[in-house]
């Protein structure tokens, strides 16, 4: 068996991400602490954002929109429409954030590239997603970049038929379980499986780790040793 295509995620594995999201949030909180309690806070906003994902998707719009939300909910008529600027501001530094890349990222990715294809696969909101890539210096690495609105097992199935190669051609790896693991064990990809600290509790899921297809890995710098095993 050959690995033909590796497909990598984006967000907190290639470059940190939720740490801007974490730092975001707790600006929201300290501007509505007048009108409910911290924790109060934060399970209304994380009730919010998963309700709006079918509307918005994911990415920092959608986020910003629902802390706005969130903030009409929870002060109702009192809320000053300075405190809208001020969550509007905190949105808009979320989207502009410098793109940090994880340690050995480009040395990686070099390795990687001399065992098989690369593609980027994504989600959330396209120029958002397209700005970071361009931002980080790693877009002309790949061979192709998949920025989609979700992840699902006929994603990757897609994404495979695409390529023209077979499932178990393919390895995925990424520090969601919902979104990269999971799915692409379904679609009969291998999966590497690399955790983050401070993880979105939406992206969490069923750890497979008896699965003859799934490895943990402690970093990304390790997938390249794992392919040559898998050669």
């Amino acid at each position: 068996m050959t690995i033909k295509l590796i497909c990598l995620d984006a967000d907190d594995t290639l470059w940190h991400n939720m740490r801007h999201f974490a730092a975001t949030e707790e600006a929201l909180l300290a501007l509505i602490a007048p009108f409910a309690a911290r924790g109060i806070a934060r399970e209304r906003l994380s009730a919010c954002e998963t309700r709006n994902l079918k509307l918005y998707g994911y990415g920092a719009k959608g986020f910003t929109l629902s802390m706005i939300e969130t903030a009409i909910e929870l002060a109702g008529d009192p809320l000053p429409k300075a405190l809208i600027a001020d969550i509007l501001a905190a949105g808009r530094a979320l989207l502009s954030h410098p793109v940090e890349l994880f340690e050995g990222i480009g040395e990686t990715l070099d390795g990687l590239s001399e065992r098989g294809r690369l593609v980027l696969v994504t989600k959330g909101d396209l120029l958002h997603q397209e700005a970071k890539l361009a931002a980080s210096g790693l877009g002309d690495r790949f061979d192709g970049i998949e920025i989609v609105s979700d992840k699902t097992p006929d994603t990757f199935r897609r994404l495979f038929a695409k390529e023209g190669v077979a499932p178990h051609e393919a390895v995925m790896a990424g520090d969601s379980l919902r979104s990269d693991i999971n799915p692409a064990l379904e679609a009969g990809a291998w999966a590497a499986f690399i955790p983050q600290e401070g993880a979105w509790a939406h992206e969490s899921g069923r750890l497979p780790a008896d699965h003859p297809r799934f490895r943990q890995l402690a970093s990304l710098s390790e997938l390249p040793e794992w392919i040559d095993l898998l050669n």
